[in-house]
């Protein structure tokens, strides 16, 4: 969609400090959109603002943005990476996947994996899966804490664990809104039913095969837990400075161009514009043409 003719965002926003029910957001929404060529053709548009967008970012160097995506299996999240950033300049935008820890990032408090790899003035990076899953595959398999540096009183004390992360997750993403570091979260919210036609698809085709995990499978059956573990975490983590977007995404061609548009919209939002080169360089600049255009006449 063109630049003042954005999606409505409202419906997919987690609004801080009120009550969110995920069971009230409906994966197979689509916002008006009547089919995929039409979804399709605003996802073009997007692309392209997003592409004007990150040159202007990249100029600037006055920001950097983070984008989170988070979902459970088959959501979707490599495909909205592709098809999204196409057309960006891939030297300003960095792909970090957020897997099991080492040994090494165990010993660390968990905060310490993203500090390491925060955008630079003009870059975006993208988190598929980040640190959020320290309080949603870590809160539903709590052995997964087992080796990892966790403060004895939280140890014994499960709800004062998750409730001290969110604490201290909102307060880097302050910090990095404080230090103009955009955060833009994205919840890729895909039906059970949905998830289980991609699994099968999956196995159908053997050109897909490779994309089927057997844990993939296992986790499945913890679909409840991870439902609840969300609807926790969105409440809780949905700030004023980075607030959740829940994206419905039964329909992989609506929740590819409903990111497209949000993330469009808000580096748009911050009014960007290409530096201008100061007086006292105007000068040099005027003496370098003349240099060059003496060039042609000999």
């Amino acid at each position: 969609m063109s630049q003042n003719h954005h999606l409505d965002h409202t419906p997919f926003l987690v609004q801080p400090d009120k009550k969110f029910r995920l069971g009230d957001c409906d994966p197979d929404f689509t916002a008006g959109f009547k089919n995929k060529e039409h979804a399709e053709e605003a996802l073009l548009e997007d692309v392209s603002g997003l592409a004007k967008a990150q040159d202007v970012l990249w100029a600037a160097k006055e920001y950097s943005i983070i984008i989170v995506l988070q979902a459970l299996d088959a959501a979707g999240k490599d495909g909205t990476i592709k098809h999204v950033m196409t057309g960006v300049n891939p030297q300003g935008v960095r792909v970090h996947s957020f897997k099991a820890p080492t040994d090494d990032e165990r010993l660390h408090h968990f905060l310490w994996r993203p500090t390491r790899v925060l955008p630079a003035r003009g870059e975006i990076a993208i988190f598929n899966r980040s640190y959020y899953e320290e309080v949603l595959v870590v809160r539903v398999h709590p052995e997964f804490l087992n080796g990892q540096w966790v403060p004895s009183d939280l140890r014994i004390d499960p709800k004062k664990l998750w409730r001290t992360r969110f604490d201290e997750i909102n307060e880097f993403e302050r910090i990095c809104w404080r230090n103009n570091i955009l955060i833009l979260k994205f919840f890729l919210n895909v039906s059970k039913k949905e998830q289980r036609k991609r699994f099968l698809a999956r196995l159908d085709d053997p050109a897909k095969n490779w994309k089927f995990s057997m844990a993939d499978l296992r986790e499945r059956g913890f679909w409840d837990d991870y439902q609840a573990a969300y609807e926790d975490m969105l409440q809780a983590t949905s700030t004023d400075v980075a607030p959740w977007y829940v994206v419905p995404a039964d329909k992989k061609w609506f929740s590819r161009a409903c990111v497209a548009d949000i993330i469009t919209s808000r580096i748009e939002h911050l009014k960007l514009k290409y530096p201008t080169v100061p007086e006292s360089e105007r000068e040099r600049l005027a003496e370098a043409k003349r240099q060059l255009e003496a060039e042609d006449g000999n």
